[in-house]
This record gives structure tokens, sequence and C-alpha cells, in this order.
């Protein structure tokens, strides 16, 4: 479809479709009239939704409205922290676990809720003794150690923001968060654990808070290894909150009181600081927890594999599972230290019933081989989930067989850190799902995906994913830029109203959704635009390929020319000649369309990605089109890209 007519050519297809079965759907949390419940009275659903919290004081109204600003359950008040811990306490669930740590190293801490409860009231009184307060910042930037999760919640029992920042992050990006919020106090550790071996944290972040607002910085021992120290600044996490009272009686604060700031990286370079408020945030969180993951206090064992500095660690770590009573695992390490099995240990051990981690994590799985997963027992798990950029359909289709026996559905979900909590996926026992898709809007969400003007597009069309309709867990705005929220977020259909964040989708003939990636991710091939995802699942699709990643390059005679970057598997790296570069180019023709066959594949051993495995394309285009490099800072690590440079020549079209 060329240019002037859908957004997106829709190119690709995928007949498999997986029922629920009838045994998970006689006993799923959610059913089929959750859609005609919101349909009839989206208020009343979210209303109803609402209830599953405790409120101080309920609310006079469900939403207000003023786009692009929302209020939701207007003149409410709670408090998220008691809300996450205390009420569970008092209804007699103080010995169930809230969290099973494991650390890299392999040692291990179990945390009842009682435990909670004490840890954080101890937090907020050493918080409250420093003189952070009602509408404070304070940042965090830790390990994933269960005193991240427990300083959220002190904040939140406070009034205080918190502003956690992912400890890979370097001292510059943590300066530029802290003057940004303005943030009055540090939490940090001695060091963090990585692949084994303890790197420094300490002498990072002192460099951060040179020069800014903070006024104390709280450090809490992880690694004991030697730090800088300033004496009166500095205070040890041991020496403050574990000698301040366990008694703290949380207050209730408006339902559109601000929770927390998370920083996402901004095209002009100065990230945005996204705010998330408390009553609808939480709702929107324990309701979405419940229902997409079918997860049952006190039965089900939960484990999110996202880091606490993302988005997903906030909402499906912290506060979605906390708030619904949740005995979840937390885990600090990499997925292959000691070993490549550590997760599928880790799933062994506790017993984890609903598992959720990122596409990325998978398709690295599939690289290290089927037999790793097969030597542990995996019949705990009931639900798998996938979150961060789209899981092409032969990575769903390996998890589903190899880590899911054939019988665990896939939550696939789309959402973002500034729709605050999960917005499309399927409903496990209810929505029959399709390898790669993430279906349909929950029940309460709006989404809709039109073309260039904002009309809606029909089914086997692509454009723009956009969301129509306010919903609690949204954005209340961009920290200290109002302008930049509105231009950022609403501008490109402002006479519709549409949000819209910058991600492609299409409809496939039956109307289910598949997500594109961004939409400066597709590529302008002789008239058709195309997105990198579908090009990329075709490749992985061949048996021979791990996993690829695809940039536009530009091109004289197309405008663009589709390139490819390649990690083959296991005895196809040591072959990969010619020969298999031709079968891969013919195979994304036969796949997809002659339109789609990418003018130049190269084979690598790795592909740049960040600490949180996102793959870094603007990288590969810089290659692609022979241009120097740009800043490699962010990579997990920055030699991948000397090792593409260096090869780049290699695997062009005859």
């Amino acid at each position: 479809m060329a240019e002037s007519g859908a957004t997106l050519s829709n190119l690709s297809t995928e007949s498999r479709v997986f029922p629920p079965s009838e045994e998970f759907a006689a006993q799923a949390n959610a059913t089929a009239e959750l859609y005609d419940r919101a349909d009839a009275d989206r208020e009343a659903f979210w209303a109803e939704q609402a209830d599953r919290l405790s409120w101080s004081k309920k609310w006079d109204k469900v939403l207000e409205w003023d786009a692009p600003f929302a209020k939701w359950f207007v003149g409410g008040q709670l408090n998220v922290a008691y809300n996450c811990v205390d009420r569970h306490v008092e209804a007699g669930n103080g010995d169930r676990v809230a969290l099973n740590w494991e650390g890299e190293p392999g040692d291990s801490r179990t945390i009842t809720y009682a435990d909670l409860q004490r840890e954080v009231s101890k937090a907020a009184n050493a918080l409250t003794g420093l003189g952070v307060g009602k509408g404070d910042r304070v940042a965090i930037q830790l390990p994933m150690i269960p005193e991240a999760a427990i300083a959220m919640l002190a904040c939140a029992r406070i009034g205080a923001m918190h502003s956690v920042v992912f400890g890979g992050f370097s001292p510059g990006a943590l300066k530029a968060r802290i003057e940004d919020a303005e943030c009055k106090l540090l939490i940090t550790s001695d060091g963090q654990y990585r692949r084994g071996k303890p790197a420094p944290m300490k002498e990072n972040t002192d460099e951060a808070v040179a020069g800014t607002t903070i006024e104390h910085v709280l450090v809490v021992k992880r690694t004991e290894t030697d730090v800088p120290w300033t004496e009166g600044r500095d205070l040890w996490w041991h020496d403050t909150v574990e000698t301040a009272s366990d008694q703290h009686t949380p207050e209730g604060f408006d339902s559109e009181h601000p929770l927390f700031i998370l920083y996402t990286s901004g095209t002009t370079g100065k990230p945005k600081g996204i705010l998330h408020t408390s009553g609808g945030y939480l709702t929107q969180s324990a309701y979405t927890h419940h229902v997409a993951f079918d997860h049952k206090p006190g039965e089900s064992v939960y484990w999110c594999t996202a880091d606490i500095g993302w988005v997903t660690g906030h909402t499906y770590i912290v506060y979605g599972p906390l708030a619904n009573g949740a005995t979840s695992v937390m885990y600090e390490g990499t997925p292959n230290t000691p070993h490549e099995g550590r997760h599928w240990e880790i799933v062994q051990k506790y017993g984890v019933s609903i598992y959720y981690t990122a596409p990325t994590l998978i398709r690295t799985f599939m690289k290290w081989g089927d037999d790793i997963p097969a030597k542990f027992d995996l019949s705990s798990l009931k639900v798998l989930g996938t979150v961060g950029e789209p899981i092409n359909p032969e990575a769903w289709m390996w998890y589903r067989k190899n880590i899911g026996g054939d019988r665990c559905p896939i939550v696939d979900t789309w959402w973002q850190t500034e729709t605050g909590s999960t917005m499309i996926a399927p409903l496990p026992g209810v929505t029959p799902t399709k390898p790669g898709s993430a279906m349909r809007p929950l029940p309460g969400i709006s989404a809709t995906i039109v073309d260039e003007s904002g009309t809606p597009v029909g089914n086997g069309e692509g454009g723009y994913l956009v969301l129509d309709k306010p919903w609690p867990s949204m954005l209340r705005g961009i920290w200290g830029d109002e302008e930049r929220y509105r231009e950022t977020y609403w501008s490109k259909f402002a006479e519709q109203g549409y949000y819209f964040a910058g991600d492609g989708a299409k409809y496939d003939e039956d109307g289910a959704i598949w997500l594109l990636g961004r939409v400066d991710d597709v590529m302008n091939v002789s008239g058709h635009r195309i997105s990198t995802t579908e090009v990329e699942s075709a490749l992985v699709s061949h048996p021979t390929v791990a996993e690829a990643a695809v940039v536009g390059a530009s091109d004289e005679m197309t405008g663009q020319g589709i390139v490819a970057f390649v990690i083959l598997r296991g005895s196809a790296a040591k072959d990969g000649g010619d020969d298999a570069i031709k079968a891969l180019r013919d195979h994304v023709s036969k796949e997809i369309g002659p339109i789609a066959k990418p003018r130049q594949i190269m084979v690598v051993e790795e592909l740049p990605k960040t600490r949180s495995g996102k793959i870094m394309r603007r990288l590969l285009r810089d290659v692609a089109e022979n241009r120097a490099v740009g800043d490699v800072s962010t990579l997990a690590d920055s030699s991948v890209m000397e090792m593409i440079s260096s090869g780049m020549q290699e695997g062009k079209e005859d």
C-alpha cells in the first residue's frame, strides 16, 4: 500500500490461533462480561475497580476531563503505601510472603507483609527525620534489592515523590534528573553486583550530587566495599533506618497527589519527567495486575523480571502486585550469572506461577538453546507475559513451547511509561491469542489505529496507535513543562483530542492489534512504509536466525534500503557465508514480499543493546549509512559497535 493510503503497509500475516483451555477459563479472574460492563458505563466500571483499594475518603466524582488534563476519583483520599502493605496485615495476612528476594551471589531474603510494614514504617520515620515531607522529591538509585521497594513505599507513605533512576545510568544522567526535580535526598548503595563481581555505585553518585539540591545521601550497604564519605551529608541506611521506630501512622492524601516522577529519554536530549499521581495510577495498576495475569492472592507466585528503575518495575514489581497482596520474586542479577539456567532455577526454587519478561530476553534464551530450560521443572508456571517491545511470532512460539509447556496463556502487553499500566493485552482465559499480537484493549481502555489525517483505518490496514479516551493511570504531565507535555503527546491529533506517543500498529483481517514499534523506526521503501518489526520477525522465523535488527538506510533508487543485522544460531554461525545470506533474503521475500527483501544482511556476534536490553537501532543506522557512530555510553558493551563497524563491508548484495 503506498504512502498516500494507510500509514503503514500491512505485509505479514499470522494464521495460528490459541483459544483458552476450558480448564483455565473456568478458573480465570476475568470473563468476557468485563468488556460489556466497561462499554456500557465506563465511569461506573472504573469506580468498581477503584473499590479494590482502601480509601480514607471516598471520591465525589469519578472523572474530570479537561483535555489533555485528567483528574480521577476527584476528592477521594488514600495512602498508597497503606494499600500496598498495612491493609494486608490488618486483614490477617501479615505472615504471607510479600517478597522472595534472590541476590546475584546466591544470598536470599524472605520478607512477609508484616516485615514489610515494619521496614517501610522505619524508612518513613527516617525520611521524616531527615526533613523529607509531603511534596518533596527523593532520588533513588539502587540495585535490585528489597530496600529499593521499601524506599519507594516509604516515600509514598509520607507523601514525598520518588524519582527512581536505573542503576546502570551514568553520573551525568543521574545529575540531570536530580537537578530537574530538585531532589532533596538521594538513596543509593555502596555498590552493586554485575556478573558475579561488585561494581561501584557510591563513587558515581558522589559525582552526580556535587553542586545539586541534595542535602543527604542515604547509603545501603550491599557489597561491603570501601566508599568515599562526606561527613554530615552521607548516612548509612543501617545506622539511620534500622534504628528508627517501626510504628508509623499513614495519612490519606488526595487522589491526585503526585506519587512519582519517572524520566524517559526525550528527542531533545533533555529527559522528560513523566508525572504520575496516586488514586488513578494505583487503581489501574491493581486492576490490570489482577485480570491480565490472573493473579490469585495466597496462591500465585509472581515474578516480573524488570528492573525497578523502569516503569515496569514500578507498576508490576511494587505497586500493582503489593496492592493485590501478591507473593513476588525479586532477583538482583543477570540471567546468566552464574549459569544460563539461572532464571529457570529460580522458577523451580520458588514455584513461580506467573512469569513476566521482555522479548529481548526471550530471544536471548532461544540463542542459548532449548536444552537449558529443559533441565528444570517449570510445571508451576500458569501464565507467561511479555513487555517492552513487540514480540516476533517465532519467539512467542518458542516461549510457549519451551517455557510454558504448550499450556500457559501468553499475555503480550502494550503500554508505556506514560500510560502507567497495561493498555492492550489479551485476557487469559477469555481472549484467543495469536503469536505476536497484543490482541485488543483491556476492558475500560479505548484505543484505535488512525491514518495521517486521524481517520480510523479498517481491518487489514496499519497506521498510528492512539488513545481516544482518558484512563486512570495516565500521566498527569511532564514535570515542570506543560507546553512540552501538550506538544509531545497531544499535538499530532490535536483536533481529535487523541493521545499519541509514537507507536505504529495494524489491524489484521480479524481486527486483532499488532504493534509495529516506533513510527521513527518505519522504513520508506519505494513509497511503502514498512515496519522494522515485521522484517525482523520474518528474519527470526528462519531456523538459522537467533536475533535480528533492521534499519532503513538512504538509497538513491528506493528512498531507503533495508539493512539487516542478524545473529545466527549454533552451527549456522560458522557457515554464515553468501549462500546463508541469500537464503535469508529469499526467506524475507517469501514471508512478506519482494519489497521487503533486505538490500544488505550482515552477520554479527552481538547487537548493540542498552543495559535494559533495548536494541539501539540509531547506532546501526549510523553504520548502515557509513556515518561516524554516535554516543555509545548507554550500551551494555560498547565494543559491540567496533566489531560491527569493522565488518560492515561483508554481506553486501551483489
